[in-house]
């Protein structure tokens, strides 16, 4: 649900972690320095990538048009042009533009139509917070600097994984599981694996067959791949995070 975090705190941490990107990427020793996160990019790569995403998702939230995604006319030039980290923070500007004037509760097409998160401005704000932080993670990682994620946005950023990540992935193809994200900070998730698909804190039934601990921040490096479960305190069965891991959402 998009009103577990305010709109306006969502536009906000938006500009915040796109900034931070920018100032780590500034501060890299070139943008042709690896990125671990993603081993086949460079940081020119990185920063090229988050740009395109954001002048991707400003014209679908412009278009309004829950049914597809804009054509090659709505969606304009994308490449970057002139001064790599202006153009980047232009992206960013147009981002924010476009879901200050759609508001959250306009229509929006999304690629994840198939899980249980709505189809609106609201959603992908909330989704381009998380790509917003975790790429910034990345380039922190590029300068040899990473930090971790803020809490608020760490926090959020474990239930709009298993929403939206997982929960557009289809049917989970291994045995059926249950698997609880246990955050220091004091939240917790339940996740749900099943031929139905993945499903975030469904009606208690059954213990857990893995409870993973840690910070919110590591939570979502984990499941994002940045960081190895591995580094996480686990009770239980190990493997089914391999599975999990293993298991590619649909994007």
């Amino acid at each position: 649900m998009t009103d577990t975090v305010p709109f306006q705190q969502l536009l906000v941490q938006i500009e915040d972690r796109s900034a931070v990107l920018r100032d780590a990427a500034a501060a890299a020793s070139g943008f042709d320095a690896r990125v671990p996160g993603c081993p086949d990019w460079t940081l020119r790569d990185l920063v090229t990538h988050i740009g395109e995403v954001q002048r991707f998702w400003a014209a679908v939230t412009t278009t309004a048009d829950a049914a597809g995604p804009p054509g090659e006319e709505q969606l304009g030039d994308r490449e970057p042009q002139g001064d790599l980290l202006a153009w980047f923070g232009e992206s960013t500007r147009l981002l924010v533009e476009a879901l200050i004037a759609a508001g959250p509760e306009s229509p929006a097409w999304a690629w994840w139509g198939s899980s249980e998160a709505p189809l609106t401005a609201g959603a992908i704000a909330r989704h381009q917070v998380q790509e917003a932080a975790v790429h910034a993670f990345d380039a922190q990682e590029s300068a040899g600097k990473p930090e971790p994620l803020p809490a608020a946005i760490a926090v959020d950023g474990v239930a709009e994984f298993i929403q939206v990540g997982l929960g557009a992935s289809g049917p989970w193809p291994k045995r059926p599981a249950r698997i609880v994200f246990s955050a220091t900070e004091g939240p917790s998730w339940v996740l749900d694996l099943s031929p139905s698909g993945a499903r975030l804190n469904p009606a208690a039934s059954g213990e857990p067959v893995a409870t993973v601990h840690g910070s919110a921040s590591d939570l979502v490096l984990a499941l994002y791949g940045r960081v190895p479960f591995d580094d996480l305190r686990v009770d239980g069965d190990r493997s089914v995070l391999t599975e999990l891991i293993e298991w590619q959402p649909s994007e």
